[in-house]
């Protein structure tokens, strides 16, 4: 409801839950403006909100095994070049969602990228992606588009369809590093 705040417990399932290694099911078109569909899209745009590094979420991530990804406007800022990312300058993007995704076209010129998971807690490492992607998605109101993108838009499009296939960016990654987030230091002193 309008006015109230968004739900903030939303988990974000990490990598040893059984549902990312599933492949997701397909949303069959008919059903995309059911609130159902509806209210698993808007808890993925909360969920994803919440995280100050992430730039796309796919529904298992949120234990939902539906072929649904979002990119966020975060992303859609940093692709387009905004170097004050703050809430002023957010207003001018949104959310992108992507409903039965499928990659349509990929580049054969491939660089490797490094990559993180909101899912993989803190695994960074470097993966081969395809510099260039094109997908065809339903967005949120059922209506069929196709998005080409490089650079960073290419590679969350291939990051988040693995995710839809069950598979994490560890099964490819190179050079794959832990790096926990610095303890925050006691500034009552």
């Amino acid at each position: 409801m309008k006015g109230e705040k968004p739900k903030n417990n939303i988990e974000i399932m990490q990598r040893t839950s059984a549902i990312l290694r599933q492949i997701a099911e397909t949303v069959p078109v008919k059903d995309i403006k059911t609130k159902k569909i509806q209210t698993v899209i808007e808890d993925m745009k909360t969920a994803l909100s919440l995280q100050d590094d992430g730039v796309a979420i796919a529904a298992p991530q949120i234990n939902i095994s539906l072929r649904i990804f979002v990119v966020s406007k975060k992303a859609e800022m940093i692709m387009k070049g905004v170097e004050d990312i703050n809430d002023e300058t957010a207003k001018n993007f949104q959310d992108v969602t992507y409903i039965n995704p499928e990659i349509k076209k990929l580049s054969k010129t491939k660089k490797l990228v490094d990559e993180g998971c909101l899912s993989v807690r803190y695994a960074y490492g470097k993966v081969d992606r395809s510099d260039k992607a094109t997908v065809t998605a339903y967005d949120e109101n059922g209506k069929k588009f196709t998005r080409g993108g490089s650079g960073l838009l290419a590679q969350i499009f291939q990051h988040e369809i693995d995710h839809l296939n069950g598979v994490l960016f560890t099964d490819k990654a190179i050079n794959l590093q832990e790096t926990p987030p610095l303890e925050l230091k006691n500034d009552n002193q």
